[in-house]
């Protein structure tokens, strides 16, 4: 019976609040429209700025085939490799790509030749993806050149065979990079809701006095812990649904695995980080403190979870701290059901890192609430 008056409570305590319902509602429509276009970290319209010192028909070919990759937009044609080193400068250019002037004759006498490439690393990613773009055209264009002197007549293969390498991707064929944000900016959407809520909720009865009556009632501490935890579940099946709508509407994306198997680590999950606010809300006094820690463990939390950089490239340390990172496990988990279809025993190691989490996480919030002052 005190469970559900507590929960009564609750429930009413959320609705009558004007701004909380809206703001379950709103926030993830606009993050899932608005953070897979934003959160991208493709690279296109990369400024191209050419020294062609050959103008010549091969040259001139090199020159429109990386121009219609699209990839790049050709900017300027420069005479010299100084005056477009300038265009680096000044920001009209961001890679320099130098033909000799005997790139023609070389090509047709021996079949090898060599070109300049500078990239301005000013902007790390954008400079080593797009020398990276530019040197799989040129191979490209070298095959093409390889092919054309080998399917001539006139023209005995001398050079020795080579294989050609045909990648496969299997779990995102169009390298659509959005199929790839949209599991982990669900994830973060349920992290905020069902984290922040929970963190303030104690905190507004502390600054308005309402705690004080529950506390003198006989309702135990693990009683009133589920209490609160039990609505922000429901807030977090709701956000995860709504999510998961709105992929399919906006971006047609489905989940190649169980529907149920997301279901199954959200309800773990969703414990996980309602836990960690009520944990934060039960050491806050007020509710600007509390937000500002949620906020400060938040941002760690998002940034070393594989969001946006990845693991792997992250120093060996920081891997470690990865591993006593909620949000690492359950991306982990939304983006190989979504894309690869994984099913739970392949998935054994989440579900128990997860799992240790809610528990350690809920029982800590039971351990450290304080119905005296």
């Amino acid at each position: 019976m005190l469970l559900k008056y507590l929960l009564e409570k609750e429930f009413k305590q959320f609705i009558r609040n004007s701004f909380l319902p809206r703001m379950v509602v709103m926030m993830p429509i606009v993050m899932m429209f608005i953070l897979p276009w934003a959160a991208n970290q493709e690279v296109k319209d990369i400024k191209l700025n050419v020294v062609d010192h050959s103008n010549s028909t091969y040259s001139r070919r090199l020159v429109d085939k990386v121009s219609s990759s699209g990839r790049f937009i050709l900017t300027g044609i420069s005479p010299t490799y100084n005056k477009a080193l300038k265009d680096v400068e000044k920001g009209d250019a961001d890679i320099i790509l130098e033909i000799p002037e005997d790139f023609e004759k070389e090509l047709i006498n021996s079949g090898k030749t060599n070109v300049g490439l500078s990239a301005n690393s000013v902007n790390g990613t954008k400079g080593m993806l797009g020398s990276s773009y530019l040197s799989t055209i040129l191979a490209d264009y070298a095959g093409e050149l390889q092919t054309n002197r080998m399917g001539d007549s006139k023209i005995m293969p001398t050079d020795s065979y080579s294989f050609r390498v045909v990648p496969l991707y299997k779990f995102n064929p169009g390298l659509d990079y959005k199929i790839f944000m949209v599991p982990a900016i669900m994830v973060t959407l349920i992290t905020l809701l069902a984290g922040f809520l929970p963190a303030l909720n104690i905190v507004s009865e502390k600054e308005n006095g309402t705690i004080e009556q529950i506390n003198v009632t006989p309702v135990s501490k693990p009683i009133f812990i589920l209490a609160k935890l039990i609505p922000y579940w429901l807030v977090g099946f709701f956000v995860l649904t709504l999510c998961i709508t709105m992929a399919y509407l906006v971006y047609g994306l489905v989940p190649a695995g169980s529907l149920l198997t997301i279901y199954f680590f959200a309800s773990i999950y969703i414990l996980v980080v309602s836990g960690m606010g009520l944990v934060i809300s039960n050491y806050s006094d007020t509710m600007q403190q509390a937000m500002f820690v949620m906020f400060f463990f938040m941002l760690i939390l998002i940034l070393m979870s594989g969001l946006f950089t990845p693991i792997s490239s992250m120093p060996d340390w920081a891997q470690l701290i990865t591993n006593l990172n909620p949000l690492t496990y359950f991306i982990h988990v939304m983006r190989h059901i979504y894309l690869k279809g994984s099913t739970l025993p392949e998935l054994t190691t989440q579900l128990f890192a997860l799992c240790g989490f809610a528990v350690v996480l809920s029982g800590w919030a039971v351990i450290s609430y304080r119905k005296t002052n």
